[in-house]
């Protein structure tokens, strides 16, 4: 198994790729303006979709966190806990998964998740964290089913405070004191960047955002 300089930064170099992590002038939902951009919805393809899921397992498994099953929030979860749990079976770690609807079903199985039943220690699997909604949310579901929550686990985590002097990840952590395993982080990101003579050009930039909205 790659450790983790290695699967974080073949991630990146593969993000990098598919274009999925781009460098340049973008304004984020905050109305920021970041010197990159990065978006797993384009991970779009058989190949690098099987590739990321096989980060998130190799991630999940250098973590070295004990758990018991993976949970998908809906929607970009869904296809994440599947994934990720078939690229654990690969590695040698078979656990069930499931995922919620966000409608309740009042037919057939019924009730809003699907898949293994929710129980033990639950890993939440997501793209990234925002406003930390979704993974409120999957603790809602998870606890109510009485299990509990083991880790979040998402693709890039940006170091980058939100409105208080906190990243998204570090709240998250906090609030349930559980932790947030990224595939990568901004300080992957910089590493990859400085060994790459097509990108380095792009560092300055990525530097001063960080001294700007980075986390302490």
């Amino acid at each position: 198994m790659a450790n983790a300089v290695d699967f974080s930064r073949n991630f990146l170099a593969l993000a990098e790729q598919k274009g999925v992590l781009r460098f340049g002038e973008f304004k984020t939902k905050a109305g920021r303006l970041s010197p990159y951009f990065f978006n797993t919805a384009l991970f779009d393809d058989g190949a690098s979709f099987g590739d990321l899921c096989g980060y998130y397992a190799q991630a999940i498994r250098a973590s070295g966190i004990a758990f018991d099953m993976l949970f998908g929030p809906a929607y970009k979860g869904i296809p994440l806990a599947a994934g990720t749990a078939m690229q654990l079976a690969a590695q040698g770690t078979n656990v069930p998964f499931c995922f919620n609807r966000k409608e309740a079903k009042d037919h057939g199985e019924g009730g809003t998740v699907v898949g293994a039943p929710l129980k033990g220690r639950v890993v939440v699997i997501d793209d990234v964290i925002t406003a930390g909604t979704s993974v409120r949310e999957s603790v809602e579901i998870i606890r109510t089913q009485g299990a509990e929550l083991a880790a979040v686990v998402i693709a890039l985590d940006r170091m980058e405070r939100g409105t208080g002097e906190k990243s998204a990840a570090q709240e998250v952590r906090d609030a349930y004191g559980v932790p947030v395993i990224a595939v990568a982080n901004l300080d992957d990101l910089m590493g990859f960047l400085t060994g790459d003579n097509r990108l380095k050009s792009y560092l300055p930039a990525i530097q001063a955002y960080r001294d700007t909205y980075g986390v302490k």
